[in-house]
């Protein structure tokens, strides 16, 4: 049985070839980047360990590829584990002990660590000591032991759950922001070089503008026009290629994916991801927010960059064919509004 608090390491999983090794090979989050390099730089230069890190963003922007490339930037050991892996703090003193000078824990969903376990982890982080007590009762005592020097990397999705204690002892917080088109299209033009698959820029930024400004994203839906095209047979992936893959995958020209693959409801709702106005908005669910919302995903001068997901709104796709293929609300208001001469869209209300 395998002690899934030992910090081993895996055979590289499928993201594992695309990821970047370096902070060079490394696409957007300049700012963070470049003060990363400065930081590392600083370190090597001193032969210090590297001040702790705390990574924190939206899911899929690169926490653990930048975690890895500090590492390997700093030329030192790499272990890593998750907040809710570590249940007591044996486990997580086991993880500190078997550390090498130099060496970087990193913790995703840091955020998740028992309170029992920050506690261990506060002079660990401060003092580079490990205190913890031997016995029961009155015969009790407390022991210090000497780590050596390491960095903590941390990366969470959830920096407002993070205890203010624990937050403030990470002496390097690095923000990831989305990604614009443009880099998503550096980073996707880069990952079907190491795929093999040759893509024209304009497939390549088809790609970009449906990934929600997300990495994680395009890389996964650059694998799945892989599988389109090479059944196809196409040599190359344009835009038109691509559009048609991401088409079959429903993944429509606002970067939404259904919220539910497998719809078994009667009558088959095609609820996508919820989503709100970048800009414009302030908590989202007010009368005014939501008309706000809707305005600027139904405007054709608007791009994929003016919607953010998860949100208040959640928008239906209606049928091809509209009420002749499907007997909706969703069918007849796009419908009518074609109709009309107006733009094919359409909004239920339900008064509370």
């Amino acid at each position: 049985m395998t002690d899934l608090t030992t910090p081993i390491r895996t055979p590289e999983d499928a993201d594992a070839a695309l990821r970047p090794k370096t902070l060079a090979e490394f696409v957007g989050q300049a700012a963070a980047r470049e003060n990363l390099r400065i930081f590392i730089e600083a370190a090597r230069s001193r032969g210090d360990a590297l001040d702790h890190v705390l990574f924190y963003g939206p899911p899929g922007l690169g926490k653990t590829t930048l975690a890895q490339i500090v590492a390997r930037e700093l030329g030192v050991g790499f272990r890593s584990t998750s907040g809710p892996v570590i249940a007591k703090a044996g486990d997580l003193a086991a993880l500190l002990t078997n550390l090498e000078d130099g060496d970087v824990l990193f913790i995703d969903e840091i955020h998740r660590l028992s309170p029992a376990v920050e506690e261990i982890l506060y002079p660990a982080m401060e003092d580079r000591a490990l205190d913890i007590m031997i016995g029961e009762g009155p015969s009790a005592r407390s022991v210090r032991i000497d780590l050596p020097k390491f960095t903590l990397v941390g990366a969470t999705t959830r920096q407002g759950l993070l205890t203010t204690p624990l937050r403030d002892r990470f002496g390097i917080p690095v923000r990831l922001h989305f990604y614009t088109h443009g880099e998503l299209e550096q980073v996707i033009t880069r990952a079907a070089k190491l795929l093999s698959l040759p893509i024209a820029s304009d497939g390549a930024l088809e790609i970009a503008k449906r990934s929600r400004g997300t990495p994680r994203i395009a890389g996964r839906l650059l694998r799945r026009v892989r599988d389109f095209a090479t059944v196809a047979g196409h040599a190359i992936v344009d835009a038109k290629a691509a559009d048609a893959a991401l088409n079959r995958l429903e993944v429509d020209a606002l970067g939404l994916e259904l919220m539910s693959r497998q719809n078994g409801t009667r009558h088959e709702t095609a609820f996508t991801t919820s989503i709100e106005a970048r800009e414009g908005v302030t908590t989202g669910i007010s009368a005014g927010d939501r008309a706000r919302t809707v305005a600027v995903a139904i405007d054709a001068g608007k791009s994929r960059d003016d919607i953010v997901t998860p949100g208040h709104i959640f928008p239906l796709i209606a049928r091809d064919g509209g009420v002749l293929v499907r007997a909706g609300h969703t069918e007849a208001s796009v419908d009518i509004a074609r109709l009309a001469g107006l733009n094919p869209s359409g909004v239920s209300l339900r008064r509370s």
